[in-house]
């Protein structure tokens, strides 16, 4: 189920890419491909662990240039294969709450994936419980960061079988 869109806590990144539904299910379902994209260069993401299924986890250790390190790690929501994914930093493994304590904010993450003539109309939606914590995402580059990412996606699927 979508939840309604609200403009004061919710940000989109909307786009048609040219890699078909399979190939981006694949790229954000399989650590051996999220290791390869997830992460806008000059940041790399060395680990990824999915259990993919409501309640399963979902966790990326993504490594920045100057020996920054950011373990993050959520569960699954939904899962309807090739088509929606749904997961949440708000709740981990077996929907045991996070605690962010240590910095961070609870966040609900959308993914969409239509089949359109030559590709796949993408569409990410992040929900956040309050304005503040959209403004802050928004401000940390939500549309540039998971834009670099998705094109990295791309590059990285494009013309790979699945």
């Amino acid at each position: 189920m979508t939840s309604s869109f609200d403009p004061t806590r919710d940000l989109v990144l909307e786009r048609v890419v040219p890699v078909s539904p399979e190939q981006v299910w694949a790229a954000w379902t399989q650590p051996e491909h999220i290791t390869q994209w997830f992460t806008p260069t000059p940041w790399t993401t060395p680990e990824a662990e999915v259990d993919l299924r409501p309640g399963g986890i979902f966790r990326t250790v993504m490594c920045g240039p100057d020996g920054e390190r950011v373990d993050s790690s959520g569960c699954y929501l939904e899962v309807v294969e090739h088509r929606r994914l749904v997961w949440t930093a708000s709740l981990g493994p077996g929907y045991r709450p996070n605690d962010f304590a240590g910095g961070g904010f609870p966040f609900t993450a959308e993914l969409t994936l239509e089949p359109v003539d030559g590709g796949t109309k993408y569409t990410a939606r992040v929900l956040h419980a309050t304005t503040e914590h959209s403004t802050q995402n928004a401000d940390m580059g939500f549309v540039d960061v998971w834009g670099a990412a998705l094109d990295q996606l791309v590059a990285y699927m494009h013309g790979r079988s699945v």
